[in-house]
């Protein structure tokens, strides 16, 4: 299992195209991946799920991966998080 803290950069957060973005991202993998904000986890590969984090710039997520490309999977949603998008 793979875990790492982001705090959100993108000033749009986790919303509507961001979103939408983090899904289809986490779904190109083949980890269980999971995004936790305080107590709760959502599930990263449903955008419903993710959608109903209501992340803001400056909110601090935990996104955990559980699987063969664990890393890869961690290190490619915390990019899309921490950079503004093009």
């Amino acid at each position: 299992m793979k875990q790492i803290e982001v705090i959100i950069k993108n000033k749009e957060g986790l919303h509507a195209r961001p979103a939408m973005k983090f899904v289809e991202t986490a779904a190109g993998f083949n980890s269980k991946i999971q995004v936790k904000k305080g107590p709760k986890s959502y599930n990263a590969k449903s955008m419903m799920a993710v959608l109903s984090i209501g992340a803001v710039q400056g909110e601090n997520l935990t996104i955990v991966a559980e699987g063969d490309d664990e890393e890869a999977a961690v290190q490619a949603l915390q990019k899309l998080l921490t950079e503004e998008p093009d």
